[in-house]
């Protein structure tokens, strides 16, 4: 009995312990029936939050910061009342015999064994460590106790495919978080199950780790999570996933899994492993146009965002890259999806959506071996306009007013990412990231547009990281033999070169431009195509460099040309987007 009552204090902060007799009595009998009361008590902001389970009924308070603590405790003793009345009228309703008032339960809250006053404010009274005592029930004041906010699962499941859970968490680390994975004992995925494990065996555990990959002994059956917050030697409350629907089968061998033999590990210091990918965004795979049109090859299923998500989350992670630059990407899956997933695996990310659009350019980052130094991204057209160091480009523009028109409608974005390196502080890289006008016969466009973005980036160089080398990816929508490649491979473009009379003699425009630039090269080369759909396929996608700065080292081969038309064109079960992602790891001089 003793050594039980000596590990129960042990559980407490040693200031509860009193001296006193009265005190330590008081302690022992609390003891008896400690439970947690959570207390959300933030400086500067007005509310505080007190959390905890009374009768079996989960109480969230809201209350104000400068409150007198004895207003919270009488509300909670008159809850207590209004709920035994109800009881005892139900009661006397069943056997229409008179029942007697219900008693007030004493509330009170403990500092270190004594009662706090009760013109004590809230935010000086509810101390972690102290106690609440409810009648003969105690609870343990945890204040500001490391707290899931967000704590989701994915809504598809696919066996060999990882499920990385939305997890935000407040006054806590999910480095230091404690993750257990259980998997159900019966393939019923209808019938809900709370059970605790190991009580009664309803739930086996698979994992341990903060992302769990189902095996296919996993398929039919429903995974659930167990998340514990932690900050250092800190806990809060656990929180509870069960997954809606089973683990599914996956799709078998995948576009780019033998791409991954390449990727196995990260590419070791001075290098630097680049992914540039346009992964579809769903509110392009969703529409009419791409079921009947574009895409009528692929499955309906896998056009679905789930399942696309799966996929594409297995590819980018396998990549083991320091530097991801997206395209297409939907801000919920920026948010939702991608940002869980990338976090987990040590990268962080930040996004610039579309004017007028739901998609956008993402960047991701390494951060145990790159820091965000700053962005700068800016809309084209506008930057266009209102920037001083496009007035000469907008004047020769101005020249043709329609074709300056459709320019300056364009939503086209630039992200533009100065990065420190953490081996070497103080050395710098520019990543940029765009995506460009997509119409066949906007080769006039997208070589007015390459001309603010390589203006705008020479300016954020020398401007914020001068002698950083320049890294560029994009889906360019420009083939090697346009004009805009050979601005970017030649520094520069002649006035009558075929791009400027694309759309047409009533948009045409002759302009010499020339690259800000030294001549830039494409370290994935010129593959036959980047995007491979049933009616088109070509090199659109790049990743350019500065050759005299950096050197390729490697570039992973991409699918072959078997693997791409294994269910006749892209997107398809196995691959998740139209377009292949670009990856080499590319190395500069430390």
């Amino acid at each position: 009995m003793f050594n039980k009552l000596s590990a129960a204090f042990a559980l407490l902060p040693h200031c509860f312990i009193s001296p006193s007799s009265r005190a330590l009595s008081r302690t022992c009998r609390l003891l008896r029936r400690m439970q947690v009361a959570v207390v959300r008590c933030v400086p500067g902001e007005p509310k505080l939050t007190i959390s905890f389970c009374l009768d079996g009924s989960h109480k969230n308070m809201l209350r104000d910061q400068d409150e007198a603590l004895g207003k919270v405790l009488a509300r909670i003793s008159n809850s207590i009342v209004k709920s035994q009345g109800k009881a005892k009228k139900s009661k006397k309703s069943r056997s229409q015999q008179p029942c007697e008032a219900a008693e007030p339960t004493v509330v009170r809250l403990l500092v270190a064994g004594d009662e706090v006053s009760d013109n004590v404010p809230n935010s000086e009274a509810w101390q972690d460590g102290a106690v609440l005592q409810v009648g003969d029930v105690g609870y343990k004041v945890e204040r500001n106790a490391p707290t899931f906010t967000t704590a989701e699962l994915p809504v598809s499941l696919l066996a060999g495919f990882p499920v990385c859970p939305k997890l935000e968490v407040e006054f806590g680390n999910l480095q230091d978080s404690e993750f257990t994975w259980f998997r159900e004992n019966s393939p019923d995925a209808t019938s809900p199950k709370t059970e605790v494990p190991g009580q009664d065996g309803e739930w086996v555990q698979v994992g341990c780790e903060r992302v769990h990959v189902p095996s296919n002994q996993d398929i039919g059956y429903r995974l659930k999570l167990i998340c514990t917050p932690r900050e250092g030697s800190r806990c809060g409350p656990a929180k509870e996933l069960v997954s809606v629907g089973a683990v599914e089968a996956g799709p078998g061998v995948c576009t780019f899994d033998n791409r991954h033999a390449y990727t196995v590990k990260e590419a070791e210091w001075p290098a630097v492993r680049v992914v540039s990918y346009n992964i579809l965004a769903d509110v392009y795979a969703q529409t009419d146009l791409s079921k009947t049109v574009l895409y009528p090859y692929c499955a309906p299923y896998a056009l679905q965002l789930d399942y696309r998500q799966n996929l594409i989350k297995k590819e980018l992670v396998g990549y083991n890259a320091d530097i991801i630059c997206l395209q297409e990407v939907d801000k919920g899956v920026f948010v939702d999806s991608l940002t869980p997933a990338l976090d987990a695996f040590g990268l962080d990310g930040v996004f610039r959506i579309k004017e007028k659009q739901h998609e956008g350019l993402a960047t991701f980052y390494r951060r145990s071996k790159f820091r965000l130094l700053s962005n700068h991204d800016i809309m084209l057209s506008e930057a266009l306009t209102s920037d001083p160091i496009h007035s000469e480009l907008l004047e020769k523009l101005s020249a043709n007013s329609a074709l300056k028109d459709k320019v300056l409608h364009r939503s086209t974005s630039l992200q533009v990412t100065v990065l420190e390196d953490l081996n070497k502080p103080g050395r710098k890289v520019c990543v940029a990231n765009t995506h460009l006008y997509w119409h066949p016969k906007g080769g006039n466009v997208r070589l007015v547009q390459m001309g603010v973005v390589l203006q705008h980036l020479s300016h954020v160089i020398s401007e914020v990281a001068p002698g950083a080398p320049l890294v560029f990816c994009g889906d360019l929508n420009s083939s090697p033999g346009s004009g805009v490649f050979q601005l970017l491979s030649e520094m520069g473009v002649p006035l009558h070169h075929a791009d400027w009379s694309s759309s047409g003699p009533e948009e045409s425009c002759s302009m010499e431009l020339i690259s800000t630039f030294s001549p830039l090269l494409s370290a994935c080369g010129q593959p036959a195509y980047t995007n491979y759909v049933g009616g088109f396929h070509g090199c659109l996608d790049y990743i350019f460099i500065q050759p005299e700065i950096m050197q390729v080292e490697q570039m992973i081969p991409l699918p072959s040309h078997q693997e791409v038309t294994t269910y006749e064109a892209l997107p398809s079960v196995a691959h998740p987007s139209d377009h292949i992602a670009l990856v080499c790891d590319l190395r500069w001089n430390p």
